[in-house]
């Protein structure tokens, strides 16, 4: 058996060993995440190479079945990639080649390490993003609960972090709720960017073959086929900033409620208690708890907007088609992405586990907090709101301002006496049910891929 090039691109020229440390990097250990997903879609390149009749059925059926072995050995953590090897590509390729022979060299014809890896990428990225709508999804479903189970409990509502009308529980949790749900609607348009399939491009010129692209594409399960070749090495970057934006906007509605648990349960405001398994202890301090769980997710909410900015910059500035320079995205992605499901994984059951301090709340919702509320008392009564809002003002200052608090609530749709949160639930159940008819659209394609 003729011996494989350890790398992909290997052309019998000594290479120095400082310089191929340096253009591999981290690959080897980034790559990881890549296997199972290349595997997957280097089945599919070698089911439409023997539908062509590139590729002679029994060579289709070696690689299929070895390649569904090496995804299988990947999940389970248990294909290394030799540092030698440089990347998941070239690893997939001499393992293919050493157990198959001349049948494992034959992978690779008609496309090119850019657009296999530009796959991978993209079924990673699919399937990540799902995973990570679902979590959110389940944070919203917790806000949801909390915000059922606290319509009433009630909350001084915070402009410029001084009181300012009377708010509830349940309007706070609401706002993340739909806020999460505004983010799970804009994944949908995410997700139709990575919904086309890019192998056939090849090095971006397309290959001289009678290639089947759009059987590549419904046999891994997307629903177009990336047409341009120089366009498919083009969003390189692109979509990736797009995912990681995505993430990031999520990150920030939910860094709004990191900071007002931080706030509200300090000794100071008193209104929430952190569970003991969501704090640390001090060092030196022994009466303290620290809320490190909720400081290291905001600071996580940080870092996602980061690792978008680092992505967009890497990606940016570039002339058309592939550069080595692109190969740093990898990653900064593969990390930011696990630490966003970690984030919205960890936040889940912190909503269910924090306890209101009732007494607390009611006390710091006094009768200011009913000014404007008052005010539109005098206004049913037949006063025009400005002159209302003087009377309020002044009773306010001479110390005679008794508001009927019942009087008045909001009412409207959103408002504290109508949280619509059925509509909410509705609508959450609806994004749902879409992520996971995606989910089974991509299982039903693997499955029916490895059983070729």
């Amino acid at each position: 058996m003729k011996p494989t090039p350890t790398t992909l691109w290997a052309k019998d020229v000594p290479l120095d060993a400082a310089m191929h440390r340096f253009t591999v990097g981290e690959d080897p250990d980034t790559d990881l995440s890549l296997v199972a997903w290349d595997a997957l879609g280097s089945a599919a390149h070698a089911t439409m190479l023997g539908a062509t009749g590139l590729l002679a059925p029994a060579d289709v059926k070696a690689l299929v079945q070895e390649l569904r072995h090496i995804a299988e050995l990947a999940k389970q953590g248990e294909f290394p990639i030799p540092v030698a090897m440089e990347d998941c590509h070239t690893a997939i390729e001499a393992h293919l080649t050493q157990v198959l022979g001349p049948t494992g060299a034959r992978i690779h014809l008609g496309r090119s390490r850019n657009d296999q890896v530009i796959l991978a990428l993209r079924l990673f990225l699919r399937d990540a993003l799902l995973r990570l709508g679902l979590r959110v999804a389940d944070l919203a479903g917790a806000f949801l609960t909390f915000a059922q189970a606290n319509q009433d409990t009630p909350l001084p509502g915070y402009t410029h972090l001084r009181r300012a009308m009377p708010s509830t529980f349940g309007l706070w949790a609401a706002a993340f709720a739909e806020g999460l749900l505004e983010e799970l609607e804009a994944l949908q348009g995410v997700y139709g960017r990575l919904d086309r399939c890019p192998l056939g491009s090849a090095a971006g010129f397309g290959v001289p073959l009678p290639i089947d692209r759009a059987l590549t594409a419904r046999l891994l399960g997307f629903s177009k086929v990336q047409r341009s070749p120089i366009d498919v090495q083009n969003s390189r970057g692109r979509h990736e900033t797009a995912v990681l934006q995505w993430a990031a906007s999520a990150g920030g509605v939910v860094e709004k409620f990191l900071w007002d648990v931080s706030l509200y349960s300090t000794e100071e405001f008193g209104f929430l208690k952190l569970p003991d398994a969501f704090t640390t202890g001090s060092s030196i301090m022994p009466q303290k708890k620290n809320p490190d769980v909720v400081e290291l997710a905001r600071g996580r909410c940080r870092e996602l907007r980061g690792s978008a900015g680092l992505i967009e910059q890497i990606a940016a500035g570039l002339p058309s088609s592939y550069h080595r320079d692109l190969q740093l995205l990898k990653r900064p992605l593969v990390l930011a992405l696990r630490n966003a499901e970690d984030l919205f994984t960890v936040l889940a059951p912190l909503l269910p586990a924090l306890q209101i301090q009732v007494e607390a709340t009611a006390a710091a919702s006094t009768d200011e907090l009913y000014a404007a509320h008052q005010a539109y008392v005098y206004v049913q009564q037949g006063l025009p709101f400005r002159e209302a809002y003087r009377k309020v003002a002044q009773q306010l200052q001479d110390g005679s301002f008794a508001p009927d608090r019942a009087a008045l609530t909001a009412t409207h749709l959103g408002g504290a006496g109508n949280l619509a949160l059925d509509e909410l639930a509705s609508d959450l159940g609806k994004a749902k049910s879409w992520i996971e008819a995606k989910q089974g659209i991509h299982t039903h394609a693997e499955a029916a891929l490895w059983c070729n």
